[in-house]
């Protein structure tokens, strides 16, 4: 038996998303026959200490509080950045110029201007990247676009799509680097996954008017003092998309009680759907053929025919997890890494979902429509 090249991967950051990136990179081992062995060479975190307990909790061979230090590691061939935001820019450039591929979590950068440097320098450099929009990657969200490409619900007519949740609803809660003026709010860190879900469903987004909403103008600085925020809570948008269907999408960090509420809904001339992440192994499904008096949406479980879940359970209607929507999204990019696929969501498509965001930002300031498509026009968006 031939055994098969190895991916040697430094990540960087063991948090929240880190640990994510973990768990998928252990379970898409197990759940795909993947062109490459994941091979967990080194993590780097904030102190050796801090590096040190990830390596072992891990599982990874080295650590280092240096980040840079992998970099010069041609072992490494393959960064995962999941470190806050702003430092998103230089970890990836560097990495690029050391001749790695790149996968790093949403957003790509604060700004559409450092996207659209970090874009070109992957497809210059001919590196391959991923950007973390795993929901996209869920079973469920994919049979909706079939089932729209599919002409099932007939001509759309209207879209609504909402990614809500709660914490940041304390107003005692202290500031944190999500509160950055530069690539902060609600709209850049929520209302981003909305916005990719919507043109992954309906395609390109041409026109956008923006609301952006600041509630808690002032938190604790985390230094016994106060400091102004400048960034929304709340960013909605109406849309206008290129096929003629109009819309909306809302962004909102403080949704009390919600802790995980990524929703769409599709209506259109023949049905609807329905889709609410906090329940996201199941699609609701209305279809205007039904009899009269039987008419109600009805809902679709996640199954082994709803490719890839079977790869995760035999059974329907026993679930996946949200860690198995990042195994998902991590085999996708081996494969890409190994020229078996494309790329899931590359670095184009990441400066894409920022471009967006600033344009309703900057609708929100001048309280008119702003237009999407001379990005489009202009070969920004490949």
């Amino acid at each position: 038996m031939t055994e098969k090249p190895k991916l040697s991967i430094g990540l960087i950051g063991s948090g929240f998303m880190g640990r994510a990136h973990v768990f998928g990179f252990a379970t898409a081992q197990k759940a795909f026959d993947l062109p490459i062995q994941i091979d967990l060479h080194t993590i780097a975190d904030i102190t050796d200490e801090a590096a040190a307990k990830a390596a072992r909790d891990f599982g990874f061979r080295h650590a280092t509080s240096d980040w840079r230090e992998m970099l010069e590691n041609p072992e490494i061939e393959m960064i995962d950045i999941t470190a806050p935001n702003a430092l998103h820019k230089e970890m990836a450039l560097k990495s690029i110029a050391a001749g790695k591929h790149v996968y790093c979590e949403k957003p790509l950068a604060p700004l559409a201007s450092d996207a659209h440097e970090m874009a070109e320098a992957a497809e210059s450099a001919g590196v391959k990247t991923q950007v973390g929009f795993n929901y996209l990657c869920n079973p469920m969200v994919g049979l909706a676009r079939e089932m729209i490409e599919a002409g099932e619900l007939g001509e759309i007519r209207g879209y609504r799509g909402l990614h809500a949740e709660d914490y940041m609803t304390d107003a005692l809660s202290p500031a944190t680097f999500r509160h950055d003026p530069a690539g902060g709010g609600a709209l850049a860190d929520l209302g981003s996954h909305a916005l990719a879900t919507a043109e992954f469903l309906l395609g390109p987004i041409t026109e956008v008017m923006g609301d952006c909403v600041t509630v808690i103008a002032q938190r604790p600085d985390g230094k016994g003092g106060r400091q102004k925020i400048e960034v929304d809570d709340i960013g909605r948008a109406f849309l206008r998309f290129g096929n003629g269907v109009t819309g909306s999408i809302e962004g909102n960090w403080i949704s009390t009680g919600h802790k995980m509420q990524h929703d769409f809904e599709v209506y259109g001339s023949k049905g609807a759907l329905y889709f609410n992440q906090e329940h996201f192994n199941e699609l609701q499904f209305y279809s205007t053929e039904d009899a009269s008096g039987r008419c109600g949406f009805r809902r679709i479980e996640a199954a082994p025919e709803h490719p890839p879940y079977g790869n995760f359970c035999v059974a329907p209607g026993h679930q996946i997890g949200f860690n198995d929507l990042k195994a998902i999204e991590v085999a996708g990019f081996v494969s890409a890494i190994a020229g078996s696929g494309r790329e899931m969501f590359s670095f184009r498509k990441g400066l894409r979902i920022q471009h967006l965001v600033e344009s309703i930002q900057k609708s929100a300031c001048q309280k008119q429509w702003v237009s999407t498509e001379s990005y489009l026009q202009t070969g920004l968006m490949k």
